[in-house]
Order: C-alpha cells, then sequence, then structure tokens
C-alpha cells in the first residue's frame, strides 16, 4: 500500500475524516442514553421533591414555569405544586438558583402553602469542596444554619453578618448569600412579595 504524501491538503482530509467519523460516533451514543439519562433525571426530581416535601405520599402536579425579573435579568422557577393522596395541597417544590462565589448554585426547595419551608435539597454547585459544598448539609433541620421551618416573608432572611437570622457557612459567606437570595427569589416569586 502507497503511502499518502505529507500535504496539507491530505492531513485536512485525514483529520476531516477522523472529526466525522467521531462525531457520528458520539451522535450514536448520545441517542441511545439521553432516553435513560433523562429518565434518571426524572426520578432523582421525583424522589427530591418527595424528600423536600417531608417525604410520605405525595401527588406531584405537571411542572408549572414562572418568570420573574430579579436585578435587570430575568429568571425562570420551576414550580412543581404538591397535594397528598386526598387533592389537599401540600404546598409547592420550586427548583431554583443563584450565582454563587464558584458558579450557579441550583436548589430545589420545598414550601408549605403559606411558605413555610419544608425542606432543600442542592440539586447542583460548582463551590469549593469543604466549604460552600457544605450548602447541603449546613442549613437542614439539624444544621447550624438550619432554615427549616423558617418563612422567607417573616423572617429575616439573610445571614447574621448582614443582620439576618441565619448562620453562614464558616469561611463561605458569598456561598450562604447565594443560596439564601436563591430561595428568597423561589418565594418572593411563588408567593408574592411580602414585607416582612
Amino acid at each position: 500500500m502507497k503511502k499518502l504524501s505529507s500535504s496539507l491538503l491530505n492531513m485536512v482530509i485525514v483529520l476531516t475524516l477522523i472529526a466525522v467519523i467521531a462525531g457520528g460516533i458520539l451522535a450514536y451514543v448520545n441517542s441511545v442514553t439521553a432516553p435513560q439519562i433523562e429518565k434518571i433525571n426524572a426520578d432523582n426530581l421525583a424522589a427530591g421533591i418527595k424528600s423536600v416535601m417531608g417525604g410520605g405520599d405525595v401527588q406531584v402536579a405537571p411542572e408549572e414555569t414562572m418568570t420573574a425579573t430579579i436585578g435587570g435579568k430575568d429568571k425562570l422557577f420551576a414550580v412543581y405544586p404538591v397535594s397528598d393522596a386526598s387533592g389537599t395541597s401540600l404546598g409547592k417544590a420550586i427548583k431554583t438558583s443563584e450565582n454563587g462565589f464558584g458558579g450557579d448554585l441550583e436548589v430545589l426547595v420545598g414550601f408549605d402553602p403559606e411558605g413555610t419551608i419544608l425542606g432543600y435539597t442542592v440539586l447542583q454547585h460548582a463551590e469549593t469542596p469543604g466549604l460552600g459544598a457544605k450548602a447541603g448539609l449546613w442549613f437542614q433541620k439539624d444544621g447550624k444554619g438550619n432554615i427549616i421551618g423558617m418563612n422567607p416573608g417573616k423572617n429575616n432572611f439573610t445571614v447574621s453578618k448582614d443582620g439576618g437570622e441565619v448562620d453562614a457557612i464558616t469561611a463561605s459567606t458569598i456561598t450562604s448569600r447565594a443560596f439564601l437570595k436563591a430561595i428568597q427569589n423561589a418565594y418572593d416569586t411563588a408567593y408574592g412579595n411580602s414585607s416582612k
């Protein structure tokens, strides 16, 4: 077999051929795995909603989207109305996000019908391991910055360093502020901006 000459045209043709083949393989793998990934994400969201609403047998209505202009930017919130088996409203689970220290901090928070926080889970973050990444546990019921049972419309829902009622994560005030702001924005959007 004759070796191809090392010309610019031959290199471009070979590299293009390799890129097309690799792209085709990636597209095929994506088409095979996409439905499974979507199902896993839906199952994780359903488990997260059940968790933030206090567990038990809950019925989740289809996702509603709400938009609010915050800081001059439009923010999108995914709202999941939740009820018990008899159809009585248990409140709402809301997916919200805010820019933290390392990037977007995405939170799923459960509110009762009056807007009191039932629970939360951090869905995604890019915060510093060992510091900002503690947000998943710090603000839980047994955590140092417990927010469970608080109502962002009635409580001063800011970190104590800013005169609020919530203890910030040690050495992660920026993450703490972003976390609390994400939940405050979700509350304000779904329950109306109540005066404190």
